[in-house]
């Protein structure tokens, strides 16, 4: 079993609406490395930290886990639309998704108290110029986040 950290806008998708839905593709990811991620090295039952990003407080805001293996991400097959990529093909399809399924609403994490912890210094979300989407996380950090949000 693997633990990762997943980013989402809360204005585009929160841990609210997975809460409502209970499971959402996680489309329109267009970077190679988290492609590489969810292709290559996440299963199901894999644990997400649900992270809010590019908002007033970015954090973990709740805990997920991966519900469905990878599979072709639909939109960008979709000409117009904000991840259509015209380089995929159905038979050579660039980009992939996983489905992500709601465990549980968590209080807010934030980044300030992430970076509060010696433990977490070597998470690649704290990194400086990180920027990737989804990250792996360390079964240590997994463990010790899941104590603070206890």
């Amino acid at each position: 079993m693997r633990y990762w950290l997943m980013k989402s806008e809360p204005s585009e998708y929160s841990i609210d609406d997975l809460a409502r839905d209970g499971s959402v593709p996680w489309f329109g990811v267009r970077n190679y490395q988290a492609r590489n991620f969810m292709r290559d090295q996440m299963r199901v039952g894999d644990g997400v930290l649900f992270y809010h990003s590019s908002c007033a407080e970015p954090g973990v805001a709740g805990l997920a886990q991966v519900v469905k293996a990878a599979y072709p991400d639909a939109t960008q097959f979709e000409a117009g639309g904000k991840y259509y990529d015209p380089k995929a093909t159905a038979e050579n399809p660039r980009w992939v998704h996983v489905d992500v399924g709601f465990v549980k609403k968590t209080r807010l994490m934030s980044i300030a108290e992430l970076r509060g912890y010696p433990e977490l210094a070597h998470m690649q979300v704290l990194a400086k110029g990180n920027r990737l989407s989804i990250t792996p996380v360390d079964p240590a950090e997994w463990r010790f986040i899941l104590g603070k949000l206890a």
